[in-house]
């Protein structure tokens, strides 16, 4: 196995997990919080299902494989791992298991090869989407709740995954440079997964969250909306707009004077879009 230089430098036993004792009576009521951490967990945890989807496209690039199962995996897992351990420390009547069993077993049904780009220059530049909305969304968590176990925990996820969009960002570059996608193409990419903001795992992960905590509830749409009504006031005034934008756009290779004149209106958008 290849070493990858560059790794997490952390892990969960660094987490003082004992120190969220103090913070039982507040956290309790946080059900926005709750939702928000929990849903994420799920994502997370289940990453070695998204590790075997993409090391079956890249199969032939023992590089590109080598890296995904054997470091990006075990980081991925890792989030997960820290965030069901906050989850069970702070919420400890959550029925992890069972609702996590529910999730599991839809979100199989969807999550296929099938899914990913057409090309592997395509998959990349989707992957630097996906990276950036992670280490984003991480970011803003952690500049959200006062917490502070929970914001160590969301400050290094978001570490980390700045650090798979520079992976993914050179896989990129050199799938682009085999297959020569036309920027169009590039930017149709990217923007249509920047619209996928309600991705069925995310969307799956939080069904089952809810469920679990509203047991005799209906679950419809509309509940996964309004929880996305309820945190996006919030997330936007800690969101890092123009860290979002600069990782967006810089597959699209746009000359320096171009870019800087790009960037701020893109993070102008990006601020008008978190608000409606």
């Amino acid at each position: 196995m290849t070493e990858h230089p560059g790794q997490a430098s952390w892990s969960v036993d660094d987490i003082p997990y004992h120190a969220i004792e103090h913070e039982h009576e507040r956290l309790a009521s946080n059900r926005l919080m709750l939702y928000t951490v929990a849903t994420a967990a799920f994502v997370e945890i289940t990453s070695d299902v998204y590790t075997r989807n993409l090391a079956d496209f890249f199969r032939g690039d023992a590089e590109v494989v080598d890296w995904l199962e054997n470091a990006w995996e075990r980081e991925e897992l890792q989030h997960g791992a820290a965030l069901k351990r906050y989850v069970e420390a702070a919420w400890p009547d959550f029925p992890w298991d069972d609702a996590y069993r529910g999730f599991l077993g839809e979100f199989l049904r969807f999550c296929s090869v099938d899914q990913l780009a057409p090309t592997r220059a395509l998959e990349m530049a989707a992957r630097c989407v996906i990276e950036t909305g992670t280490a984003t969304f991480y970011r803003a968590l952690s500049e959200m709740d006062q917490e502070p176990v929970l914001r160590q925990i969301t400050a290094a996820i978001s570490a980390d995954e700045v650090r798979h969009y520079k992976h993914f960002y050179r896989f990129f570059q050199y799938y682009r440079e085999r297959e020569q996608p036309s920027r169009t193409a590039v930017a149709r990419t990217l923007w249509s997964r920047s619209r996928e903001i309600d991705a069925e795992d995310a969307f799956y992960a939080f069904k089952h969250v809810y469920l679990a905590l509203n047991p005799r509830t209906r679950f419809t749409p509309e509940v996964y909306a309004a929880f996305r009504a309820e945190l996006r006031p919030l997330a936007a005034r800690h969101f890092p707009h123009r860290m979002a934008s600069r990782m967006l756009l810089k597959p699209l290779g746009l000359s320096a004077p171009i870019g800087r004149l790009v960037v701020p209106a893109v993070t102008s958008a990006s601020r008008l879009l978190l608000l409606t």
